[in-house]
This record gives C-alpha cells, sequence and structure tokens, in this order.
C-alpha cells in the first residue's frame, strides 16, 4: 500500500443543507442568474406533492419562470428520456435546471445540461462505447445554471462528478465523468425524504455506504477522500436501521442525506469498484434497482476479493461500530457479518431470485459485468466472479 500518492480533490458544488432548507431556493436560483427554468422530475415526486411544495415557495413576487417540468423520468437514467427532455429544454429556450428526485432524476438532468451546453442531441455521444471520460482541462465549464434537490439518500448524485444512463439499445449502463456535471447548488432537505418508503430508504442507504466503502478501500486516493467516507459509513451504520423503522425521523434521514453526499465524494470514478461493476452489469440485464444491487452485492464482492479491502480493514471495521481488536482476516470477517447483518435489520435479501434469474443466463451476466465499462481499471478474477454470480444470482 502507497503512503503517498498525487491526488486532486475536485467537487465544486455548493451544499445547502437543513430541515427546511428548501426555502432558501428560490435566492438560489436568482443567485444563478438564470430566469428560465425547467424542473426535471418523475411522477412518484408529482404524486407526493413534492414539486406542490416547492412551487409555494413562488407565491411572492419574483422575476423566475419555471417554463416546464418535465415529469417522466423512470428507473435509471434512461438515454432515450434524457434525450427527450434536452430537446423539450432547447426548444423552450431553458436556461437553468432544477432537478428534483432520486439518482435517476439526477442523472437525467446532468444529461441534459451537458446536451443544452454542447449543443448536442443524443447523449450516446458523450459516452461512445458507453464510456466517457473528460479529466480536468480537457473539460470545459457547463453554462447552465444547475439546482439538485435529492429526495433519496444514496447515490449522492447533486454533488458527484459521474453520471450513469441506461443503454436501451445495449440493455447496459454507459459511464460519463466530467468534473462540471454536478449541480452549482445541492439543497438537503430532510424534511423532502420522509415520504420514502423503508424499501427504498434501505437500498438507497446501502447505495451510500457501497460508495464509501469502496471509496475508502481503494488505495490510491488521498485522505479527504477516506476522511468523508469513514464518517459517511459511520452515519449510515448508525442511522440507516432507523430510518428504515421510523421513516419520519428527521435527524436519521438528515444524516443519511449526509452521509450520501459525503460517500460519493469519497468515491473512486476511476478505480477498482467490483461491487459497482457487478451492479451495473446485472442491474440493466434484470432492472435490478442500483441501490438493491449494490445492497446484494456488497457482502458478496467484499468476501470473495479480501485483497482489496484488508489493507485499510481496520478502518472500515471500525466505522461500522466493530471496535474488537483482532487479526486483519478476522477483522474483515466481522466487517462481511456486520453488513449482513444490516440487511437483515433494513429487511432487504440476500440475493437476486425475485428478479427471476435463470442458470442459462449465467455465461451471458459474466460478459456483461467483464465488458462493464465499471470494471475499467480492475478485472475481477473469472473463477471468483462466477462464484459471486452464483451466489447472487442462483443463491448458491
Amino acid at each position: 500500500m502507497p503512503t503517498q500518492t498525487y491526488f486532486r480533490f475536485d467537487f465544486r458544488t455548493s451544499v445547502s443543507a437543513g430541515p427546511g432548507a428548501r426555502a432558501f431556493l428560490p435566492a438560489h436560483m436568482k443567485e444563478l442568474a438564470a430566469r428560465r427554468w425547467m424542473i426535471i422530475t418523475d411522477q412518484g415526486i408529482v404524486s407526493a406533492g413534492i414539486i406542490d411544495k416547492l412551487m409555494e415557495l413562488f407565491d411572492g413576487p419574483h422575476d423566475l419562470n419555471i417554463v416546464t417540468v418535465f415529469d417522466e423520468v423512470l428507473q435509471d437514467a434512461r438515454m432515450s428520456l434524457v434525450n427527450k427532455a434536452a430537446a423539450i429544454g432547447r426548444q423552450l429556450a431553458v436556461e437553468g435546471i432544477l432537478a428534483v428526485g432520486g439518482g435517476s432524476v439526477l442523472d437525467t438532468a446532468k444529461g441534459v445540461k451537458i446536451l443544452l451546453a454542447a449543443g448536442l442531441t443524443d447523449i450516446a455521444d458523450t459516452v461512445p462505447a458507453n464510456t466517457g471520460l473528460y479529466v480536468g482541462e480537457l473539460a470545459k465549464r457547463l453554462e447552465i445554471p444547475h439546482i439538485a434537490i435529492p429526495t433519496t439518500a444514496g447515490t449522492g448524485s447533486e454533488v458527484s462528478t459521474i453520471a450513469v444512463f441506461l443503454n436501451e439499445k445495449d440493455r447496459v449502463k454507459a459511464n460519463l465523468l466530467h468534473p462540471y456535471i454536478n449541480a452549482d447548488i445541492a439543497i438537503l432537505d430532510p424534511e423532502l425524504t420522509v415520504g420514502l418508503p423503508p424499501k427504498i430508504t434501505a437500498f438507497t442507504g446501502f447505495d451510500a455506504l457501497t460508495h464509501a466503502i469502496e471509496g475508502v478501500a481503494w488505495q490510491y486516493q488521498g485522505q479527504m477522500y477516506d476522511a468523508l467516507g469513514l464518517q459517511a459509513i459511520r452515519l449510515v451504520e448508525q442511522n440507516l436501521a432507523v430510518a428504515v423503522s421510523n421513516g419520519a425521523d428527521i435527524d436519521a434521514r438528515m444524516n443519511l442525506l449526509t452521509a450520501s453526499s459525503m460517500a460519493i465524494m469519497s468515491f473512486p470514478g476511476l478505480g477498482a469498484i467490483p461491487v459497482h461493476n457487478c451492479a451495473h452489469a446485472l442491474g440493466a440485464m434484470y432492472n435490478i434497482p442500483h441501490g438493491l444491487a449494490n445492497a446484494v452485492l456488497l457482502p458478496l464482492v467484499m468476501e470473495a476479493l479480501p485483497e482489496i479491502y484488508l489493507p485499510k480493514i481496520s478502518v472500515l471495521a471500525d466505522a461500522l461500530g466493530i471496535k474488537e481488536k483482532a487479526a486483519t482476516e478476522e477483522l474483515h470477517q466481522m466487517t462481511v457479518a456486520r453488513i449482513r447483518t444490516l440487511l437483515q435489520e433494513t429487511g432487504l435479501p440476500a440475493n437476486f431470485l425475485e428478479f427471476g434469474p435463470k442458470p442459462g443466463e449465467m455465461q451471458q451476466a459474466i460478459m456483461n459485468v467483464l465488458t462493464d465499462p465499471a470494471g475499467l481499471v480492475f478485472k475481477i478474477p473469472l473463477e471468483r466472479l462466477i462464484k459471486i454470480l452464483s451466489k447472487a444470482l442462483l443463491g448458491m
């Protein structure tokens, strides 16, 4: 494990957080100097009355104009809907984007943002071979004011420089990395998450936990990333079961929203991320919600690939509340066991049997994992990948 390495910490989103933080939305919109705004959301958010709550903030005099509400986002940020929303935004001369929803909504908004800023019409053009990488000076600023209000505590997409889109044609997930794709301002208001069902609370929380664990485990990140990731792990471990059992607990909801943003800031866009590698491939193949895919796969992958986690296992175990002094290998086993206990405490399954995978599909699943862009840096050894997939898909 290297003691020192070069790293770049590159997050620029301003975070406005706390119960009722949505009240500052009009002021933030004026701060960004855009008048014609497009809301991107989904029908569930509209039905829950969250958009109405936000629109009430504009009852007084103002010069802001919500020109359209695009509420067609579905599970996963589907390329066809990114393109459709961008076409509407272009037609209506939209100047700013307000994204309200979970990870799929927030990533859809990122896709719309880059299409409008770059003058493109198809998001697939930004991710040739399903991978788009724009790093540092190679990337241009995206001059589209952008506010994100997450209604789940999982992806951290509001502050993330990564966007994941579902390529419906190839049935794979495409990855775009861009230092200016994240929101200018993120509003973290736990009051907008209290209606989240227990199961969605659980697997979005596991999404954040997975981001943090994979971030801390990656050896080539700097201490800033570790600080955020370890605190995110603590917050999820201490608050997820509480929020699942009592969705109205504002303190737990706030802690999970904070953990979600912190976790994604610790996540390596380019690194060994075998849990996400498997989750992207199987999620696209079986239409499994991303957070649930991560939840099931996290203990299976950690168990199968101990060499990735052993160098940092003492701090990972401590963040998960494991205070016993033990040998490295034993700490690793205790850490995996604690994660499995958290799965049980939050009512999540240990495999994907409910999604109907068949033994004859195993070869395709293997191929999808090995060719997924998230496996670019680290390829899971075939023998161990088969073990992971056998347990995840077939319960064997």
